[in-house]
This record gives C-alpha cells, structure tokens and sequence, in this order.
C-alpha cells in the first residue's frame, strides 16, 4: 500500500516546477536576443565591406589626363569637371590692370619659366575668380593642354600636401585655385597653406602654383588682428605668424569698387555679347536702378541685371 506524499512535500514539488518553467522562459528571451544581435552585427559588417569595396581609389598621375580642371577631394581624388563655370576673358572690364599682371604670371608658369603664387584680394563681386578661371582658359589654349586647373575648398587645406605629392610627379602644369580663402578664430589650418607656399621640407612643387581669392587682404578678420594684438605679451610677435601667410603670396593684385561708368561698360559688355539688344538710354537707366536696388556696383551686379533683361526679353545667354 503506498503512501501519499505529505502536504508539506507537495508544496515544494508546486513550488519547484513553476520555477523550471520561469526560468526556462527567462531563458529563451535571451538567446533569442543574442541570436538577433549576432544578425545585425553581420548585416552591419557586410554593409561596411560593400561600402569599402566600391569606395572610389585615390587618384593617380594618369587620371589627370582626363580632363582641364578639376577639383580636389580630402580623400585623395581629383573629380573631372567636364566643363568649367567661367566667363570669357574679354567680358571682364574694369580690371585691365589685375588681369594683365595675371595673364603674364600665367604664362611664364605654363612655360616653365619663375612664377609667383597669387593672391587676388578685395572687393565682392569684381571678377577674382572668374579672372583665374579665364586666365587658365587663355593660357591652356596656347600650351595645349598642358595646364591644369585644380580647385581646392578653404575646408580642405589641410590636405593640400597629400595633393602636392600626387601633382609632383606629373608631368603637367597646375594652378590649385582655392576661391574666398580666410581664417578665423583658432583656425590652424593655414599652417598646412604657409608650408606649400614657403618653407616646408619639401615646398611647393616646380610644376604646381598656388593662386587664392579672398576679400581680406590679409587672409584674417581685423577684429581677430586686433583680438592678438591686445593680448600677447608681444603684440608684433602674436600677429606676425598669421600675416605673414599673405606675405608669401609674390602677387597681391587688388580689386576694388567699379565706377558708375565701369558698371555701365560690363552691363553694355554683356549685352553685346549675348545678343541682347535694348535702346541705350533705356538700358542705362534700368542698369543704374537696378544697382541702386542691391546697394552696390561690380561685375556680379553687371552680369545678375544682363540675366534680368535676357529673361524678361526671351533671350538664352549662350555664347553666339
């Protein structure tokens, strides 16, 4: 005859089993999740593998073949750009001198011959970038095609000697280009800038000059010139190293504010050129009220009015 188990006994068997089946579950969770976890760590590392793979290679001497300009990546590619924003050299007035001097500067670059880094400096809207732009335009039709034109951004400066190793070895001619290039606060970066133009273990390479556009002709805010100033021990010594970045620029070509009759001349330029035609005392006074509506006169000004009239007009601004 058998014995039926105690109270006391049946209690503790309730009590085990409910606790089998609690930590089983507690369990199943887990594992489910670590199973989840492992499957997004894979997913992740075969997205970064793909990512690798199909990254673009850095550039190499040869690609420079590939095109007249381009511009410059921190990663170590030069993109091609198949065709150049830029304007003819002929519709920029009011700068004969500037571009001139550039012009010369160029050419004895393109052949081989001393040339200076150039830092054009000055007023908005006159026609610096669009100068260097047309310059290399002017001077690579007479070398055929042996100048290049390499723009950098002011974000990327810090990577310019990565560029310079890749340049030196070829057999071309660049013009890196940086357009409204400044320093502010506790930028560094131009450090990286005044080892190129001068005095790095290397330099700048004997096929590569450097041309640089900016409204400071100093390359710094004057509030930050004066900030230095007041605050070193020695007021000369604290600003001497950043100023004398533009120093190492041989050419300092500047531009300043047009005249009433200089902004008449490019607004007249452009519209010859483009085949937009308007009587000419109607086209003075409609140039002279549009330039009293933005506060200013410059060549952007000039070209953003010849926009203006073609559109109202029907007229395309493409080259006849």
């Amino acid at each position: 005859m058998s014995k039926k188990p105690s109270k006391k006994a049946s209690r503790a068997a309730a009590k085990a089993r409910p606790g089998k089946a609690i930590t089983s579950a507690t369990n199943r969770p887990a594992a489910t999740a670590e199973t989840e976890n492992g499957r997004i760590a894979r997913a992740l590392e075969s997205i970064a593998a793909s990512l690798n793979a199909s990254a673009a290679k850095p550039s190499s001497a040869d690609s420079l073949k590939s095109a007249d300009a381009f511009v410059w990546q921190p990663s170590g590619r030069l993109v091609p750009v198949p065709k150049v924003n830029r304007v003819d050299l002929g519709l920029l007035r009011g700068i004969d001198r500037m571009r001139d001097i550039l012009i010369e500067n160029t050419e004895r670059f393109a052949k081989g011959l001393p040339a200076n880094n150039a830092l054009l400096w000055g007023a908005r809207g006159m026609g610096k970038s669009s100068l260097v732009k047309a310059a290399h335009a002017s001077v690579n039709a007479t070398v055929r095609g042996k100048l290049k034109l390499i723009e950098i951004h002011r974000e990327d400066i810090e990577s310019l000697p990565l560029l310079m190793s890749l340049l030196r070895e070829s057999d071309f001619h660049f013009i890196v280009f940086c357009d409204d290039l400044s320093f502010d606060g506790n930028d560094a970066s131009y450090k990286s800038l005044k080892a190129v133009l001068e005095g790095g273990i290397e330099g700048r390479p004997e096929n590569v000059i450097l041309y640089a556009t900016s409204n400071r002709r100093h390359l710094l805010a004057r509030d930050m010139i004066e900030n230095e100033r007041s605050t070193a021990i020695n007021p000369g010594e604290a600003v001497e190293e950043k100023v004398s970045l533009s120093d190492r620029f041989g050419l300092w070509l500047g531009f300043h504010k047009c005249s009433q009759d200089e902004y008449l001349e490019m607004v007249r330029g452009y519209c010859k050129h483009f085949g937009v035609k308007m009587a000419d005392d109607q086209l003075e006074r409609e140039a002279l009220e549009w330039s009293t509506t933005r506060g200013s006169r410059s060549g952007r000004v000039a070209w953003q009015f010849t926009q203006e009239i073609a559109g109202r007009m029907g007229v395309k601004l493409a080259a006849p």
